[in-house]
């Protein structure tokens, strides 16, 4: 049976899922310390130049593919060009991967947020968090049992998720509404009380001072090319996906527009809320900002974070507020990634909505109780790693290979000038064709000399297979997707669409 096509209730609403995907953990807990560690201001500089020749550019194709052939990423591809769908499956392969340990991520920031409103982490965070909370195993060889309290946030998690996807398009537009908004006003409020506080411009000090010498650092500008390429949830089948469910006569350049300096206005406003308190614990304890910031990532928001809170006049409040971002920001990005597989069951073979949610939470679920357990760490630490250094790299390399070299990069451009204000030129196609492939090129090959000459993290050997395991078949799986019929309903409806729109 033929059916329309669902699409967002207002231009708003798309515009706030897109940036409500893009802004996610990675800005509250990543951003500020790749901005300290590479170059401080100057860092923005490369940041700058990488969104506008990476990050603008992929993010202009996929909306464009999305909006032009009305499909997700595998159906979208498959219509632009007949055996091009095998690019779509690659990045919902990727976001499958993502799915089943982000989950566990977002039951983390659950259960935070419930021990904020009694500090329980207490004095030494780091042996709450590794031992008394994830109770972690000697090794990846090592599951053990699964982890009770971290399930029941797990579950929960899961449930809320199915729960907004099911809702469809027009219930993930009001949904957005809150979950954009409210991560925002939270890092406003962060912010406003970090640079009250005493030390705060030592933090602030550490997190901006320009070092314009690390510009000669080729580093410093992949690490600005990385973050800029993770951050906007590039090559993750979701921009693509929301992007099909745009009217016909949608805006599309300033979309992009907004969406990308959002993601890094906010990414940079963390940094302020970050810095500034733990500029203040480094006064509060007579140590330096940079032993307080120890190395980012997961330990700068479960180790670093608690204990400068236990610091702040208020701390309960602040705790309670700090973990409630974390919280939106998981959801908004795990609901996010999930629509974007969903949608693409639902276009290959015609589901209904919440058939095709079963046919993905069920295994999304089932698979992430991996990281449920006491050696889950190692394993998202593990899986986390390949995904994003190489998994997403080589979708967004073969984006632009498909769209430079088969698709044609004047057709999407021609697409989206059609529709926008701000017109796109030629520096789109030179970017697609040749700047963002030479790089994300570099990217995977300096990625894979460093893990070669030195064994990530030292895991063991047979536990870093699986992780190059899975990004070998990623591809293998997207190309046996590919092979797969689709439902005769499916074309019959876009020919129907295409056949009103000519």
């Amino acid at each position: 049976m033929e059916k329309k096509r669902e699409t967002w209730s207002w231009r708003g609403a798309f515009v706030f899922a897109v940036i409500g995907s893009a802004v996610g953990l990675g800005n509250a807990w990543r951003f500020p310390y790749v901005v300290a560690q590479n170059g401080g201001g100057a860092f923005f500089i490369p940041y700058l130049f990488a969104l506008l020749t990476a990050g603008i550019p992929l993010m202009m194709l996929e909306f464009g593919i999305g909006h032009k052939y009305l499909g997700a990423p595998p159906i979208a591809y498959g219509r632009a060009k007949k055996d091009a769908e095998m690019v779509g499956w690659w990045g919902v392969g990727a976001a499958f991967v993502i799915i089943t340990y982000y989950g566990v991520v977002m039951a983390w920031a659950i259960n935070y947020l419930y021990h904020a409103f009694t500090l329980a982490w207490g004095t030494d965070t780091t042996s709450f968090f590794l031992f008394d909370f994830l109770k972690l195993s000697d090794g990846p060889g090592i599951l053990g049992s699964l982890n009770m309290p971290i399930l029941a946030a797990y579950v929960i998690g899961w449930i809320l998720i199915c729960w907004i996807i099911y809702s469809g398009v027009k219930g993930l537009g009001k949904v957005v509404m809150v979950t954009a908004t409210l991560p925002v006003v939270i890092l406003i409020i962060l912010a406003l009380r970090g640079l009250t506080l005493n030390g705060a411009m030592a933090g602030l000090d550490y997190y901006l001072s320009p070092n314009f010498a690390a510009l000669g650092n080729v580093k410093v500008w992949m690490a600005a090319y990385g973050q800029v390429f993770f951050s906007l949830s590039l090559g993750m089948a979701v921009l693509i996906a929301y992007a099909s469910y745009l009217p016909k006569d949608a805006e599309i350049s300033n979309n992009v527009f907004i969406a990308s300096l959002a993601d890094a206005g906010i990414a940079f406003l963390a940094g302020f809320a970050i810095f500034s308190t733990v500029g203040y614990m480094a006064a509060e304890r007579g140590t330096t900002v940079a032993e307080v910031a120890g190395g980012g990532g997961i330990g700068l928001a479960f180790f670093v974070y608690p204990q400068a809170i236990n610091l702040l006049p208020g701390a309960t409040f602040f705790g309670i507020l700090f973990f409630l971002l974390l919280v939106t920001l998981a959801v908004d990005s795990q609901f996010s990634l999930v629509e974007g597989i969903v949608g693409s069951v639902m276009d290959k073979w015609n589901m209904k909505r919440g058939t095709a949610l079963a046919c993905v939470a069920i295994p999304g679920f089932l698979i992430g109780l991996v990281y449920v357990t006491s050696g889950g760490l190692y394993w998202l630490d593990i899986i986390d790693k390949f995904v994003n250094s190489y998994g997403l790299v080589a979708v967004g390399l073969a984006q632009c290979i498909v769209v430079g070299w088969i698709i044609g990069p004047d057709k999407i451009r021609e697409h989206v000038n059609a529709l926008s204000e701000i017109k796109v030129g030629k520096w789109f196609d030179f970017f697609i064709k040749y700047l963002t492939p030479v790089v994300l090129i570099y990217i995977l090959i300096s990625s894979l000399i460093t893990d070669l000459k030195v064994p990530y993290e030292g895991y063991p050997g047979w536990a870093l297979n699986v992780g190059w395991a899975m990004v070998v078949l990623l591809p293998v799986g997207s190309f046996l997707l590919s092979k797969l019929k689709t439902s005769k309903e499916t074309e019959a409806a876009y020919s129907e669409e295409t056949n009103i729109s000519a």
